[in-house]
């Protein structure tokens, strides 16, 4: 039996995550998108369960206090956080793929207890780019959009010295297309295959490797 495929993306703000994310959902069948919950009210087209769930600060630290967050933190002013229960409903499924649309300080917190977890960090072609993105969003003031630049100048820092894989968001499909060929490489790791083959052939974890 398949181990289940944890997929952690990150990126900075207006790299285009969450957009690839949805990429990723639409061309792998057995996929599913671990939803986050925040703090801060929706944008633009936003919908409450597909995009995050919406609560309010009292609402989230209760959930913090129950112990139903995987991890947690605050970006931006708004806090965001992993449900527990989302990962451990993946760890008990058999290839599948579930795919965690989080900043750095949550992919890493979420790596550090699940190794075997996939890391990818989306880059935007040029920070001149993703300030372009950001503007034509229409969504921020002046105050935010420079706190978010200086925000992804550390997160890209972060994302080239921590992450496993790393996919330049020039052109949707082109990446869209590589995030595939990752999952598709995750896929073949001997740690993702290893007990599936193992029933297959016979072997037994204690079989010893064969001389010569």
């Amino acid at each position: 039996m398949a181990s289940p495929l944890l997929l952690i993306l990150s990126a900075p703000s207006g790299a285009g995550k969450t957009t690839l994310a949805r990429y990723l959902l639409a061309a792998e069948p057995d996929a599913r998108l671990s939803v986050s919950t925040t703090t801060r009210a929706p944008r633009g087209q936003e919908v409450e369960g597909r995009d995050y769930h919406f609560v309010g600060e009292a609402e989230f630290q209760r959930m913090v206090e129950g112990g139903e967050f995987l991890e947690w933190a605050r970006v931006h002013g708004f806090r965001y956080g992993t449900s527990r229960m989302v990962v451990e409903r993946a760890l008990r499924e058999a290839a599948s793929l579930t795919i965690f649309d989080i900043d750095v300080q949550g992919g890493s917190a979420i790596k550090s207890q699940f190794p075997q977890a996939v890391t990818v960090f989306i880059l935007p072609p040029s920070l001149a780019e993703l300030e372009a993105r950001l503007r034509g969003r229409g969504t921020d003031s002046e105050e935010v959009i420079q706190l978010r630049l200086e925000a992804a100048r550390s997160e890209i820092l972060r994302g080239l010295a921590e992450y496993d894989y790393l996919v330049v968001n020039r052109v949707l499909e082109e990446a869209g297309a590589d995030l595939s060929a990752i999952v598709r490489a995750a896929r073949c790791r001997a740690t993702y295959m290893r007990d599936e083959l193992r029933e297959a052939f016979g072997a037994s974890r204690s079989s010893p490797a064969p001389r010569g």
